[in-house]
């Protein structure tokens, strides 16, 4: 948990212009709810929260805050078969590491299992709820289909006294699971299939994490969502698309109970990533294959993984922010997310020098015993970073991709008889190439060098087209980086429906590479540290990996900024 990363002001957030705003100041506006602003943050906790999660999460606290309202943390633990405490702890962890607090206000809908059961009885004596014995099979088969009205259940006019009885023993566990249903009387003709008599309980004789084995019955999430808001005095409750036809059966189990508040049901676009997935269903299933390293592998979009990959809060705070409010669905170039967290570390990252495939040089003209200190900007983007001193020796490694023996049109690096400038040192120049006899591989660069040109300029003003990064052999160390690259290959994994998501896997998704060299002062640096490595990208030093002495580096993201390039393009 990166606690420095937890210290965010809430009373500077400002959520973007949206329907959503509107529809809250004309509420206030009109007194409703006596000008109260009550949201709910509900998530099921039966896996780890992903990006569009963050989505929600900002929007929920974030319009509370602004209004000086209230929002609530509730978890919708109503399926026991796959929920837990671990998974609620996770997601408490994730929510306090984007910097927003819910303070007292933890709720869970079994906090309400007493109620909801009351309110359950209350329907039965109304006539608006029955008990079934049809099978789920049966059930999805008496539903019918968009075009073509339901079936009613045969057993859908049992008097209220029989369904009462019937709905009594379901509770003292009297029968078997799948046995039974309780059901709403609403309407099997209603164009709206949600509303075709849906479910209300069902028999799962299976330990709950919070209550144990008092119940053999657990309530439907339809069910439990609207009352829960209601008991809770939400006044606006803020869902994604899937749920607009919901709303219906929301508003309808509200207007049939006596309860006292009537909360809104608010319906937005989801968050959808391009490269990656976000069901969570699919990201159970990689997590359960072991696909990935678990909920917290820094290729998934869970924020767990982004936290671990190094993303910041404010980093994602920012997309969201850019990302917006609508009120149909799209789907968010990954870059966009890339650009936000690129755009922070450019401003806030020390800059250090690390060379991920080394080739060695060695300095003919230098002085074998001669070991010399180079000052080095942190960052030039703060003029508050400092700088510091790097050694500088007559061995050096630079990467295997900045020299070319036959270089082409556009290859400005090194080559055999060119000059280049090393960062914060001198020109160079390759003078001989030397190759493994057995196998022919390139394994040493013989260079000379310009004493003049110290700091990176020459006296006759003379100039070199590239300017290369480098660690010194005598001084540096080795240490293990690993470059992540998106989880799928395409940037759509679910198009084609015929084939399975997962064959769409990118097996160059993780690179791990040894023996890096690195600059000495990174030996010493410490879990949750960001560094921009220069030419190279943005790294992290992994949380849990690391050692000390030890570190292990993360991957961020690249240098390169696409999603920048666009937005340069369209400002034109």
């Amino acid at each position: 948990m990166e606690h420095k990363d937890n210290k965010y002001n809430m009373n500077s957030y400002k959520t973007p212009p949206s329907f959503i705003k509107d529809i809250i100041e004309e509420d206030l506006k009109n007194n409703k709810n006596e000008g109260r602003v009550h949201t709910r943050f509900p998530p099921e906790p039966n896996g780890c929260l992903h990006i569009g999660h963050a989505k929600s999460i900002c929007l929920n606290f974030g319009f509370a805050k602004e209004y000086n309202g209230l929002c609530n943390l509730r978890f919708d633990d109503t399926n026991p078969e796959t929920e837990s405490a671990e998974f609620a702890q996770f997601i408490q962890d994730d929510i306090r590491w984007l910097g927003f607090d819910w303070e007292e206000r933890l709720f869970y809908a079994s906090d309400y299992f007493v109620k909801f059961y009351e309110y359950a009885e209350t329907l039965i004596q109304l006539g608006k709820a029955y008990v079934c014995e049809l099978t789920e099979e049966e059930i999805r088969q008496y539903r019918g289909t968009v075009k073509q009205a339901g079936i009613e259940s045969p057993y859908r006019n049992r008097s209220c006294e029989e369904n009462l009885i019937l709905f009594r023993k379901m509770k003292a566990g009297e029968f078997p699971n799948a046995s039974y249903t309780l059901r709403a009387k609403i309407d099997m003709a209603s164009p709206n299939m949600k509303m075709r008599d849906p479910l209300i309980y069902r028999i799962r004789k299976k330990r709950h994490y919070r209550t144990g084995d008092k119940w053999n019955i657990y309530p439907m999430y339809d069910y439990a969502h609207c009352l829960s808001d209601s008991i809770e005095g939400i006044t606006h409750s803020l869902c994604t698309l899937e749920f607009d036809n919901n709303r219906a059966l929301y508003n309808w189990f509200l207007d049939q109970l006596p309860v006292k508040q009537l909360p809104q049901q608010i319906e937005f676009a989801r968050l959808n990533l391009t490269h990656t997935v976000m069901s969570k269903r699919k990201l159970t299933l990689l997590v359960n294959e072991k696909a990935v390293d678990g909920w917290d592998d820094p290729r998934l979009p869970t924020i767990a993984g982004l936290r671990r990959r190094g993303y910041t809060p404010s980093s994602i705070r920012k997309f969201v922010e850019k990302v917006g409010i609508a009120k149909s669905d799209s789907t968010v170039d990954i870059a966009l997310l890339e650009h936000c967290v690129r755009d922070e570390l450019n401003a806030t990252a020390q800059r250090v020098m690390a060379v991920l495939k080394p080739l060695k040089i060695t300095i003919t003209n230098y002085p074998d015993n001669k070991d010399e200190y180079l000052t080095a900007i942190n960052n030039p983007e703060d003029k508050n970073a400092g700088s510091r001193m790097i050694p500088f020796s007559r061995e050096l490694y630079i990467e295997q991709d900045d020299f070319m023996e036959t270089p082409s049109k556009k290859f400005f690096r090194l080559a055999p008889g060119r000059e280049v400038r090393l960062r914060y040192a001198y020109f160079i120049k390759c003078e001989e190439v030397i190759k493994d006899e057995s196998t022919g591989e390139i394994i040493e660069l013989l260079c000379t060098y310009d004493h003049q040109t110290k700091g990176g300029s020459a006296p006759d003003n003379r100039k070199v087209k590239a300017t290369l990064h480098w660690v010194s052999a005598k001084h540096c160390y080795n240490g293990t980086v690993r470059l992540y690259d998106h989880l799928f290959k395409t940037p759509d994994p679910v198009a084609d429906e015929q084939n399975d998501f997962r064959t769409q896997l990118n097996k160059e998704s993780l690179v791990t590479l040894q023996n890096c060299k690195l600059e000495p002062s990174l030996k010493q640096s410490t879990p949750c540290q960001r560094f921009q490595f220069e030419r190279l990208g943005y790294f992290f030093v992994d949380p849990q990996d690391s050692k000390p002495d030890s570190p292990m580096f993360n991957r961020i993201v690249t240098l390169k900024d696409t999603w920048a390039k666009i937005l340069k393009k369209t400002s034109k």
